[in-house]
């Protein structure tokens, strides 16, 4: 009888399981707050440790959110238990975002203490919902709560350790985390996890991942407005406005319009979902929403500072950040589609030329070229595909 309960707490193969719950919506609104809290921390500092430090905290809150995510796609959110689940870590995800100011400093081990938690704990509710039910999936998460015992005796280590310290230890924890599903997350004397062990929706996490992106871009645009608001007594604060909101616009665009849905079939229509996912959206995703945050850095500097001279530092945030998020859009339609988007290219090597006006324009300026560089990469695949649809047609 007790099998049959916790076989109930996996995920049904039917239409409605394949969609994204209310429950893991309201989870993902608390990840995007730390995300946004680690934005605000890095606008005010923004030092080479702090943009160190941010890497590894952009790192680490990715990994707890994706793997709630695989999680969530093979449980059923509407069992109670599962539903606890991720109550019990928005609560945690809550008190990360908090701490995540000052990770790196006073809050070191609290933060750590956070994190190795709700990923153990998740890890461990997983292995007992599986325990009967699925043995080749019990086997896989068996290896992944060990690799995450690891991880988390690392991240525990560092929180009790001074600047330098920590940077190493929580830098080593970070590589065992995310180097895990590659190696299989190998054990010895249980050996490596099959491939295709695990049966993920491919639709759903190409549903998930997109309203996280969406959520962010979202949440990029309020805290534009209300920096604006901060700065109105600037001439130039209205048109800096303008063209942050344009550019948050054009990455919609450019990752909704062809990216996205190609993204959804390839992992809705693969004969191997797991290691498709895998590619798609543990790592795939991660530099596009990490280029979000960068770039909603860098419209914070061009609206506090709009006719002040650029600096390199403030061209990392205002053009690193469009590049980073067109380098995560390429990986995501070349292992969607086969192909490379020509049109980002073309966008990564305008931004990497506009370096050269850092020198002699002010923020205002660095800030437009980076917009219209997103416009052109939006534009170019737009009428490309209509180009392509009309010949095919």
């Amino acid at each position: 009888m007790a099998s049959n309960q916790k076989s109930d707490w996996i995920r049904k193969a039917d239409v409605d399981q394949t969609r994204a719950s209310f429950p893991e919506l309201f989870f993902d609104l608390v990840f995007v707050f730390a995300l946004i809290q680690l934005a605000h921390k890095l606008a005010s500092d923004f030092s080479a440790t702090a943009i160190i430090e941010a890497v590894l905290l952009i790192l680490a809150v990715w990994w707890v959110w994706i793997h709630t995510t695989w999680v969530t796609n093979l449980l059923d959110t509407e069992k109670e238990p599962v539903r606890l689940l991720l109550f019990g870590l928005m609560f945690g995800g809550v008190l990360l975002a908090i701490a995540l100011p000052e990770a790196f400093g006073d809050q070191g081990l609290v933060f750590a203490a956070i994190y190795s938690g709700m990923q153990i704990c998740r890890s461990v509710f997983t292995l007992y919902a599986f325990r009967d039910a699925d043995q080749p999936s019990f086997l896989t998460f068996l290896r992944i709560t060990l690799w995450m015992l690891l991880s988390s005796a690392l991240w525990l280590l560092g929180g009790l350790m001074e600047l330098e310290g920590r940077l190493v230890l929580w830098t080593m924890a970070l590589l065992v985390e995310y180097a895990s599903p590659a190696l299989r997350y190998y054990v010895p004397f249980l050996g490596r996890s099959p491939d295709e062990t695990l049966d993920v929706s491919g639709a759903h996490m190409a549903e998930r991942c997109a309203l996280f992106v969406i959520i962010c871009l979202g949440e990029t645009i309020l805290t534009t407005g209300r920096n604006a608001t901060e700065h109105m007594t600037d001439d130039m604060t209205f048109a800096v406005f303008c063209s942050a909101f344009l550019s948050t616009g054009f990455m919609w665009w450019i990752y909704f319009h062809h990216g996205q849905e190609k993204a959804a079939s390839k992992a809705e229509a693969t004969s191997r979902p797991e290691t498709v996912a895998l590619n798609l959206f543990t790592y795939g995703h991660l530099p596009v929403v990490a280029g979000i945050i960068l770039t909603a850095v860098g419209e914070d500097f061009s609206l506090s500072h709009a006719q002040e001279p650029s600096s390199l530092k403030h061209a990392v945030a205002m053009l690193g950040g469009p590049a980073l998020f067109l380098g995560g859009n390429i990986w995501i339609k070349a292992v969607a589609t086969r192909q490379f988007p020509v049109s980002h290219i073309a966008g990564l090597v305008l931004l990497a030329v506009a370096i050269l006006i850092v020198p002699v324009a002010p923020n205002y300026i660095v800030q437009a070229v980076a917009t219209s560089v997103l416009f052109i990469v939006a534009l170019w695949e737009y009428l490309a595909l209509r180009r392509v649809s009309a010949s095919t047609a």
